[in-house]
């Protein structure tokens, strides 16, 4: 029966808390016209939850199990979209039958709606410019999208495909990624080519067809240098402290010197002063040894003494005294040796001034190299430090290198058979790290939770080609207005004039890349072509292997070499079928909500015990208080024919005690009456019993009365067959 279809939308989400009820507000009309996700997981019917339909479609969802760890409880409209009455002429036509297709119908459409709700959608205040189709599938196919200055869709940045590890021999494409093992570099390719040759990518004959993506080689040079840096400006700042404590040395060294120097030279000067006074006293000496030959004697001594404190000529000056104090008589003589001694004395002098000014310049040299030493103490302190800031640096620039190729090692984490939990270093996963699957040959993009494929492929099956007609025109051809070149497999396309479809014999299509009409197209007709590719799948059975073990039956006849199981197969609904054809069910009943539904089979027996409901005893025979019982869904039908014992004194009901399933609650279902007969063996007279209700108790099940004249003796039967409803 339908039931008004409300204008709401068809899913309804709520945050997870509990079993439920989780109540929706749209309107079904099967418990299947529902699914329910918890968190992105589907549910499953009766497995996970149980639904609960109002009497005006309206209903709610209790989970079989608390949804510990998630989030958020989704319901969704997700009937099966199909027409399930179909009117014939002169058939029925009832209302309710129309009213379910009606509702249908509107349930399909809201369910649309809803969908469409969460799709791409340009707004309705946009341009009507506006073209919101994407670019053809072998285009945009490795590519991100993206929209163009009007807002239309581009093609975006390319996504490239890992394929590993360089080998000869192997035809790549455009933007494929591969890593060259002799150098850890990463490439991307730029033609679509062959490989050939042999590593390093960089003096390769086909080096112009990869793009450098990843210099790693650079890196680890660059690493190796900065520590060769580093060890070299540690050496460099030894050398310099080496050499600072040296000009240090030097520079005390000098300043001794210049204080030498700076004494020589006074001690020079004086010597010349004195020699200076030494010639004058003995110049005068000279002048009167002829008057005074007693005093020569003292004169001569004085000028030898004079002589002996010059520099060079002292030798020459105690001579001349000795000669003149030997021979005072030659004091002509000695007087002019005197004057040669003062011409010495005085040439010592002069002698002694130029040691005097030698040693003053070496004192300013002296003095200089103390500065110059000076200077090169502090530029070699400078060095120093300048060399120690290199040292800081370079190694700075080796972490730096090195912290940079450990980033790179962390993002991308190279070629894998299975998904990694780990990144190459064994510490937690970055988002947004990749690596290339070897067993699916696809690279892979870590979300922060799960590794997902970054690269698409697939094939086009569908292409549309749209032309616009000229006057008269028949023959359609190369570049449509719409899509590429025409290109199509006979027998694979379909024909549209302005949105009309074409019978096959109105056009001719047998070449792959022409269309003939049948007649001319009037002008700006719009011809439209729809090329569907052919395809192949792999991993199929061909006819002959399927016939191998199939049985196909043609009307009566005998099947030759029949496959069996050897064990029962089960089935995911929990039915199996044993070898002799028969249909097995669990031994704890899944019951279904489902009206329409077998959930249980079930046969056995179960002993049987009487008793009187008012007064008395009834026993059984032991022999005959077995009884038989067939449960099918919920009904159970007991039969049997047990023997009284004996009665004494019954009074009320004979109740029948023992009922292998418990009795349904309600009037409805205590009702279901019996059919039995009573044989009484004193007589061998048969009677027919039909009570007004069959229970007694929840195990118990009323069969005589005393009201109809029941009065069983030893030896009485009581033939059974009787249903009832069991919960």
């Amino acid at each position: 029966m339908g039931v008004p279809i409300s204008n709401v939308t068809r899913r309804v989400v709520y945050e997870a808390s509990g079993t439920g009820p989780y109540s929706f507000s749209f309107e079904i009309l099967a418990n299947t016209d529902i699914a329910v996700y918890k968190d992105d997981a589907l549910l499953t019917l009766t497995t996970d939850y149980t639904v609960t339909i109002n009497s005006n479609g309206t209903g709610s969802v209790t989970l079989i199990a608390s949804p510990t760890g998630a989030d958020q409880i989704a319901i969704v409209g997700n009937r099966t979209i199909q027409r399930t009455t179909d009117f014939v002429t002169g058939g029925d036509f009832f209302a309710n039958t129309v009213n379910d297709e009606m509702d249908q119908q509107t349930i399909f459409a809201q369910q649309n709606a809803e969908g469409l709700s969460r799709t791409l959608q340009a707004p309705q205040t946009d341009p009507t410019s506006i073209n919101m189709t994407l670019p053809r599938a072998s285009l945009r196919a490795g590519k991100n999208l993206a929209f163009d200055a009007d807002g239309n869709p581009a093609l975006g940045d390319t996504v490239g495909t890992n394929r590993g590890n360089w080998s000869s021999g192997v035809l790549y494409y455009v933007r494929d990624i591969i890593k060259d093992t002799s150098n850890s570099n990463i490439y991307q390719c730029l033609v679509q080519h062959t490989s050939t040759g042999s590593q390093p990518i960089s003096t390769n004959t086909d080096s112009a067809k990869w793009s450098l993506l990843v210099d790693a080689a650079s890196a680890a040079t660059s690493a190796s240098n900065a520590a060769s840096s580093a060890s070299a400006a540690a050496t460099s700042a030894t050398n310099a402290a080496s050499s600072a404590t040296a000009a240090a040395s030097s520079a005390s060294s000098a300043s001794t010197s210049a204080s030498t120097a700076t004494t020589k030279a006074s001690d020079a000067a004086t010597s010349a002063t004195a020699a200076a006074s030494s010639a004058s006293s003995a110049s005068s000496s000279a002048s009167t040894a002829s008057t005074k030959a007693s005093e020569a004697s003292t004169s001569a001594t004085n000028a030898a003494s004079s002589a002996s404190s010059a520099s060079t000529s002292a030798t020459n000056a105690a001579s001349s005294a000795s000669s003149a104090s030997t021979s005072a008589s030659n004091a002509s003589t000695s007087a002019t040796n005197a004057a040669s001694s003062a011409s010495s004395a005085s040439t010592s002098a002069s002698n002694a001034s130029t040691s005097a000014t030698n040693a003053s310049n070496s004192a300013t040299a002296a003095a200089t190299s103390a500065t110059n030493a000076g200077n090169s103490a502090t530029a070699a302190a400078s060095s120093a430090s300048a060399a120690a800031t290199s040292e800081t640096n370079a190694a700075a620039s080796a972490a730096s290198a090195a912290s940079a190729l450990d980033s790179f090692d962390d993002r991308y984490l190279g070629s894998k058979s299975s998904d990694p939990t780990v990144d190459n270093d064994g510490n937690a996963l970055l988002t947004g790290a990749l690596y290339y699957n070897t067993t699916t040959q696809t690279m892979k993009v870590y979300d922060g939770a799960n590794w997902i494929t970054a690269t698409a492929a697939g094939t086009t099956a569908m292409l549309v080609y749209k032309y616009v007609a000229t006057a008269g025109q028949t023959t359609f051809s190369g570049a449509a207005s719409v899509g590429g070149t025409l290109s199509y497999t006979s027998n694979n396309i379909i024909v549209f004039v302005n949105g009309v479809s074409l019978d096959s014999t109105d056009y001719t299509a047998t070449n792959g890349s022409s269309v003939v009409l049948a007649s001319g197209a009037a002008l700006n007709d719009e011809v439209v072509i729809v090329a569907f590719k052919s395809f192949t799948v792999a991993d199929t059975y061909t006819k002959g292997e399927v016939d191998a073990f199939a049985v196909k039956l043609t009307g009566a006849q005998t099947v030759a070499g029949v496959k069996t199981f050897s064990s029962q197969p089960v089935f995911s609904a929990g039915i199996d079928l044993s070898s002799n054809g028969q249909v097995k069910f669990p031994a704890t009943q899944n019951a279904s909500s489902d009206a329409n539904t077998l959930d249980d089979y079930e046969e056995g027996t179960f002993e049987a015990s009487f008793s009187m409901s008012v007064g008395g005893t009834a026993t059984i025979n032991t022999s005959y208080k077995t009884l038989g019982y067939t449960k099918i869904g919920n009904t159970v039908f007991i039969t049997g024919n047990p023997r009284v014992d004996s009665v004494s004194s019954p009074s009320g009901y004979l109740n029948l005690n023992g009922l292998p399933f418990a009795v349904a609650s309600g009037a409805a279902a205590n009702r279901a009456g019996p059919v039995l007969s009573y044989y009484d063996a004193s007589d061998a007279t048969p009677y027919i019993a039909v009570p007004t209700a069959i229970v007694e108790g929840t195990t118990n099940v009323r069969v005589l009365t005393t009201e109809v004249g029941f009065t069983a003796a030893a030896g009485d039967e009581i033939l059974l067959s009787f249903c009832y409803k069991t919960s």
